[in-house]
């Protein structure tokens, strides 16, 4: 088997039992701990500005971002407003998504989009996108934080642009497995970590840095095998003085665990 009892750690949260299972098949010894949480803004104070603004034509193209963040709009956007109106105003501007998840979200309510940005589908292919397309009223469906790198770009292609932000990361509620990882890399008691996401390494470090063993733990990292979905998630190694062990061939988790398991094989 291609990892052959290696100790592989994830960081996925809504997709644990998924990732877990995709690394057993492949040979590895799984331990999986969910490293973030989708949370709600407390107030919908932007949703609803969004919802008044789009129905007054302010925007002649709307870009998202997430799957979850476009569902969780829509879902807001209900609760005061005529679906049908909100549908009209939206079929109405180019309608932009940053790759399949909310796309997926948008085609099940009916909304096709105009625009699909490329794979690996980060900031850099938006803008690239973006960049031959007449739109000069943007609005940015947001998701955890502001990226600010897409807006400033956005901006500098002589854009006026909106936000819009609907939810927010903060860390598990049960946070023992993410520290018992943190706390493995650190004692070198694994030997790959697979990354879905930039925000599982932020909050990897958050733990690390309260139980003051963050420099162990990046001394940890520094000797792991790191798997890593895509470029924005690379940078977020690269911010800690680190580099990805490989990118799968397209950022999908089932290829990040099988590529993975064959690069690591042909590694050792």
């Amino acid at each position: 088997m291609p990892f052959d009892g290696l100790r592989i750690l994830a960081l996925e949260s809504r997709r644990a039992e998924e990732i877990a299972t995709l690394i057993r098949k492949q040979g590895g010894d799984p331990f999986v701990a969910p490293s973030m949480r989708e949370i709600p803004l407390e107030s919908n104070d932007e949703a609803f500005l969004f919802g008044e603004q789009l129905l007054a034509g302010a925007y002649d193209c709307a870009i998202f971002l997430t799957g979850v963040g476009t569902r969780l709009l829509w879902k807001t956007l209900l609760t005061r407003y005529d679906e049908a109106a909100l549908k009209t105003a939206l079929t109405a501007l180019t309608i932009v998504v940053r790759g399949p998840k909310p796309s997926a979200a948008l085609r099940d309510l009916g909304l096709p989009p105009n625009v699909i940005v490329p794979e690996p589908n980060t900031w850099r292919e938006t803008l690239q996108t973006m960049a031959p397309r007449p739109e000069t009223r943007v609005v940015v469906q947001e998701y955890g934080k502001s990226n600010p790198d897409l807006l400033q770009g956005l901006r500098a292609q002589g854009r006026h642009v909106e936000t819009v932000r609907i939810y927010g990361w903060d860390l598990p509620e049960d946070t023992a497995p993410l520290r018992e990882a943190a706390r493995r890399i650190a004692a070198r008691e694994a030997d790959a970590l697979l990354l879905t996401t930039a925000t599982q390494v932020v909050n990897l470090m958050k733990v690390a840095e309260e139980d003051g063993i963050a420099p162990a733990v990046r001394e940890g990292l520094s000797h792991l095998f790191l798997g890593s979905i895509g470029p924005t998630t690379s940078e977020a190694l690269e911010d800690l003085g680190l580099k990805a062990s490989f990118e799968p061939s397209h950022p999908k988790m089932g290829l990040l665990v099988n590529e993975a398991a064959q690069l690591i094989t042909r590694k050792r």
